[in-house]
């Protein structure tokens, strides 16, 4: 019985065998480059010109990508834990190139799929890019928040993608490395006549078992089992720093100028004539060119990035421009001003012995002109140094610090009223070199730079208060300051959260998310981001696109009333923060004035001299479609008045009416 039992054993075996050699026949042998067996290492390089690339990378990964959501043309595949295996970063991830190697486990643990188009069940075969991806929450393993909801990378990875956003991630080149089980199972060595892989028309061959590494840039694709493999990780055009630096200054522009035409995301809503701004800027650039004038070119295009109304959109103070501006704002006149809710512009700061001081104006005063001219028409008219804004408001409060600056030894006259009297004073004073007042009108007044991204502490009333200073920073430090914070809250049962967001300069969106979502009990969707389709010639709004929120643990998710403190200084990232606790009326907003205003997602190139600048290519909507944030910013809904009380109040009268909101809550 034995005996025959194995006779029987080895025919099923040999019939297996024959089987599986017939359906290998099926498919040509795919030709094998440096056949040592398949590569057991895999190093390379990652070259990276964008400048946000390493922005609060706290934890940098190379891992091999489980690819089976592209395959499977699903956005919300999560890559199991088991098939990721992460590499180490062999230089400094700081300077770019940095390189990375990579050992393969001896059997991969991703998963299988059957791409060989014949209509019969296969074993398949597991595929794989090379990735780099940040960890950010949990172990050293990605999970569903760190993959930003699921998918296949797009940038940085061993493949290369249409960067069309209605493409919605096609893989077009680069290169895969793929595990078979066993001899025989098909792959394709083509995309086929419809330029897709995985399709129906792709052409199959049969790869050996181990490992191989597919070069999908080359037609047909090349198949290569060197035993360490060589693998460069790829930009990407979208994440690519767009170049403009070896263009004469007015074909600089001409570039500048086209880009912007098709890719700002608000050329309708800020009402943008960009033929108009390019019939009147292009002389001064050209008359720069024929000048080769620094200072003729850096404010032509100061001048033209302040006819944008995007507070995104900034030049950097270099050379010249630097030396006007320390010209022009040297002098001050010891006193700083703020307007009132009913209209009057008043002094909030005097300087001690300063010109004001001495002219005998004091905290208070109402000044009613400047230089003989009425104060709302000079404030109307100053431009600052600042500019430009996306919201009126923001504008406003950057004009009240900069319409009392000017030169060193300038003499201003200031008509005033000082308070509790009826009749105006006329003063001369005398610039001097103090940064005092100016300082103080600052919005990120009291900063030293060395805070940690956000600090908390238990306020006297019983209520924790945290500070978050941004979102740019060590994303990984962030987050583990944030749950320790939320352990404390739901471990000692506090009665209430207030966040303080007045000096969040912003940073990640994805990051500021996810953290508001620590206070919802429900995936809710936030909205979504469009960007310029060059194919469709309009913006495009991928519907797999919806952020929402990945919900944390329920042990740190935090149920209790909740006050966020907003302002101006408030911007972009910020603000995604700020919009998204004010879903469902989760969190009072509380503040003197809106957040900055700034709703688009940016992109950043170079001009010739070595600048730097951005703009915004992010449309955000909310969930119902409409574009939120930009121009207006989050609004408080507990609104705290500018008025002699709060200007001159010894305490934060921002903080104690988040206080007094949760005691009545």
């Amino acid at each position: 019985m034995k005996h025959r039992y194995l006779i029987t054993l080895v025919g099923a075996l040999l019939a297996l065998m024959s089987m599986s050699a017939a359906f290998a026949q099926d498919f040509p042998p795919a030709a094998i480059l440096n056949d040592e067996g398949g590569p057991a290492v895999i190093r390379g390089s990652v070259v990276y010109t964008n400048l946000f690339f390493t922005a609060g990378a706290g934890e940098p990964l190379i891992i091999l990508e489980d690819q089976a959501g592209f395959v499977d043309r699903d956005k919300y595949f999560l890559m199991p834990i088991e098939s990721q295996v992460i590499g180490h970063i062999t230089s400094d991830f700081y300077t770019s190139p940095f390189t990375y190697n990579l050992s393969l486990p001896i059997v991969p643990q991703g998963s299988l799929r059957d791409v060989d188009q014949n209509g019969e069940a296969d074993t398949g075969v597991m595929i794989f890019a090379v990735a780099y991806w940040e960890n950010i929450w949990g172990d050293p393993y990605l999970e569903e928040r760190d993959l930003q909801g699921g998918g296949w990378s797009t940038a940085y990875a061993s493949t290369r993608i249409n960067q069309d956003p209605s493409a919605e991630g096609e893989v077009i080149g680069g290169k895969y490395v793929v595990y078979a089980p066993e001899d025989g199972q098909g792959f394709p060595a083509g995309f086929g006549e419809d330029g897709r892989l995985f399709t129906a028309d792709d052409p199959i061959v049969a790869l050996p078992a181990g490992y191989t590494v597919v070069d999908m840039d080359a037609a047909p694709f090349t198949f290569d089992r060197s035993r360490e493999a060589v693998i460069d990780l790829i930009e990407g055009e979208g994440a690519q720093l767009d170049d403009f630096s070896s263009l004469d200054l007015p074909e600089a522009f001409d570039a500048m100028i086209e880009m912007m035409r098709k890719e700002y995301a608000f050329t309708e809503l800020k009402r943008v004539d960009w033929d108009a701004l390019h019939a009147q800027f292009r002389p001064r650039f050209e008359q720069a060119q024929a000048s080769n004038d620094s200072t003729v070119y850096l404010l032509a295009l100061r001048d033209f990035i302040r006819a944008i109304p995007d507070g995104h959109h900034q030049i950097p103070l270099v050379g010249p421009l630097y030396q006007m501006f320390s010209r022009e704002v040297a002098g001050g006149l010891g006193m700083a001003i703020r307007e009132t809710d009913d209209g009057r512009v008043i002094t909030n700061f005097i300087l001690p012995d300063g010109p004001a001081d001495q002219a005998g104006i004091d905290l208070g005063a109402e000044i009613l002109s400047l230089n003989g001219q009425p104060i709302q028409s000079a404030i109307r008219e100053t431009i600052p140094w600042s500019a430009p804004f996306s919201a009126k408001h923001v504008l406003r409060l950057q004009q009240l610090r900069y319409v009392i600056r000017f030169p060193l030894g300038t003499s201003v006259e200031v008509n005033y009223r000082n308070p509790g009297q009826s009749e105006t004073r006329t003063a001369r004073l005398v610039t001097v070199d103090e940064n005092a007042s100016f300082n103080f009108s600052s919005f990120n007044v009291g900063l030293s730079n060395t805070e940690l991204p956000l600090e908390y502490r238990l306020l006297p009333s019983g209520y924790l208060y945290v500070k978050i200073y941004s979102f740019f920073d060590n994303s990984r430090l962030t987050i583990m300051l944030w749950e320790r914070m939320m352990q404390t809250l739901n471990d000692q049962s506090l009665p209430g959260l207030i966040i303080d967001m007045r000096q969040n300069g912003g940073g990640s969106g994805f990051l500021a998310n996810q953290m508001a979502a620590y206070f919802f009990n429900e995936s809710l969707a936030i909205g979504n981001t469009g960007t310029y389709d060059r194919e469709r010639g309009e913006f495009y709004f991928d519907p797999r696109g919806m952020r929402q929120f990945y919900l944390p643990p329920e042990e740190l998710r935090y149920g209790g009333p909740v006050a966020v403190l907003v302002g101006p200084s408030c911007a972009s990232a910020c603000e995604f923060f700020s919009y998204a606790m004010s879903l469902k009326d989760r969190a009072a907003i509380v503040g003197q004035y809106p957040t900055a205003g700034l709703g688009g997602s940016q992109k950043a190139f170079t001009m010739p001299g070595g600048l730097v600048l951005q703009f915004s290519i992010g449309r955000t909507i909310d969930a119902d479609g409409n574009i939120i944030i930009e121009g207006t910013g989050v609004v408080p809904t507990v609104r705290v008045p500018v008025n002699e009380e709060t200007l001159f109040s010894q305490t934060d009268p921002v903080l104690e009416a988040a206080v007094n909101f949760l005691d009545g809550s």
